[in-house]
């Protein structure tokens, strides 16, 4: 039991580790918020989100669902459709000192963007039912299942953790200097995943 515990934690941290569209967005919106509750939504979307992927790729439904070419064309689409219009929505997102007119994303908006960079991008899913799916294989019973937890557990301390980070950035950028590069650094790493997602759609049509 230990090792599926050591395994789930250390394959769940790698994965989610490297800077993407989904990590991303959620320390933006906790640099962004004007309280901490407010970037609930974004982190709450991003961490069942993740859970979900999880639970499919280890029962193996999600192998099965992307085994079909044209499911796989129509999530790139939608996916590079999403990416390029949020990369554009953060990159004219403009903080505010007065926290009754700043420009802020609404829960809503933030649970539709968060769900499209997490389920709408295919490299995530793929890495999910690559790697979680496929080592979720050597176990079985109680060992199989608390693998699945610690990688869904690391998913959802890790958004939790980086929208606390971001908020932390929030507070100390006064000026709201830091808070505007850090807008257009997002909107171009989101873009950037938008690029390769359209190559891909183009090359699956």
């Amino acid at each position: 039991m230990f090792e599926a515990f050591l395994h789930g934690f250390l394959l769940a941290f790698g994965l989610i580790l490297p800077l993407g569209p989904q990590n991303v967005f959620v320390f933006n919106q906790g640099a962004l918020q004007s309280h901490f509750r407010n970037a609930l939504p974004v982190i709450l979307t991003a961490a069942i989100c993740d859970t979900i992927l999880i639970i499919l790729a280890v029962i193996g439904v999600s192998v099965i669902v992307l085994s079909f070419s044209w499911l796989q064309t129509i999530v790139y689409g939608i996916g590079f459709i999403f990416l390029v219009y949020m990369g554009w929505s953060i990159w004219r997102t403009v903080p505010s000192k007065d926290e009754t007119t700043g420009k802020r994303m609404s829960a809503k908006k933030q649970v539709t963007f968060a769900t499209s960079v997490s389920l709408l991008n295919p490299h995530a899913i793929i890495d999910t039912i690559g790697v979680i799916g496929t080592n979720s294989i050597s176990y079985t019973g109680l060992d199989k299942f608390v693998f699945a937890m610690v990688c869904i557990a690391v998913s959802w301390i890790w958004f939790f953790g980086l929208a606390i980070a971001g908020r932390i950035l929030g507070r100390v950028d006064t000026t709201g200097k830091w808070i505007v590069r850090l807008n257009k650094m997002s909107a171009l790493i989101i873009w950037l995943v938008a690029i390769f997602i359209g190559k891909e759609f183009l090359s699956s049509i």
